[in-house]
């Protein structure tokens, strides 16, 4: 299997790509806690092409995809500047997303992405990231050396959630 971690811009292919991504985890997420009527909802009404432009072309935010034999099969969102409560105050801190479609969570996959995500975010003090407690990317990223600092709750439907955060 082929496997590629690359910098996307707010092109109709990134977005159209990420969308696949964002509907396929949303769905995997949230099946067990909500119902598919909901989840069908919310990814008809909410999922905007235009919003994720012009997301993606804030200079603060890049955007990794990985891509499994030319599929799309993950994502990291890296957002600078964004700061969670828990950072210690004068800390440069970004914000991620780490998102992988059930189908492709492959160590192999996992770390592509990592790798490439890691690399993007080098430039700040710590890195954070809001995650549902049922992600099974939640043991992948504190092996990679991530700590929980708080819990919360997140996503469309309020699900409990665990806050992350890495020293760089």
């Amino acid at each position: 299997m082929e496997i590629i971690s690359k910098f996307m811009i707010g092109s109709e292919e990134g977005i159209s790509d990420l969308i696949t991504i964002i509907d396929s985890s949303v769905y995997a997420l949230h099946k067990d806690f909500v119902s598919e009527e909901d989840i069908r909802q919310y990814i008809n009404n909410e999922i905007d092409p235009r919003k994720m432009i012009n997301e993606l072309n804030n200079l603060s935010n890049q955007l990794v995809m990985t891509y499994a034999d030319q599929q799309p099969a993950g994502y990291s969102l890296i957002k600078s500047g964004s700061v969670y409560p828990g950072i210690v105050a004068g800390k440069r801190a970004t914000e991620i997303s780490f998102v992988i479609i059930p189908d492709f969570n492959t160590p192999e996959i996992r770390q592509s992405l990592w790798k490439k995500c890691r690399a993007a975010v080098s430039f700040t003090d710590e890195i954070w990231i809001n995650m549902l407690a049922h992600d099974p990317l939640l043991e992948f990223l504190k092996e990679n050396g991530f700590t929980q600092i708080d819990t919360a709750q997140t996503g469309p439907f309020s699900l409990p959630s665990c806050i992350l955060k890495m020293e760089i």
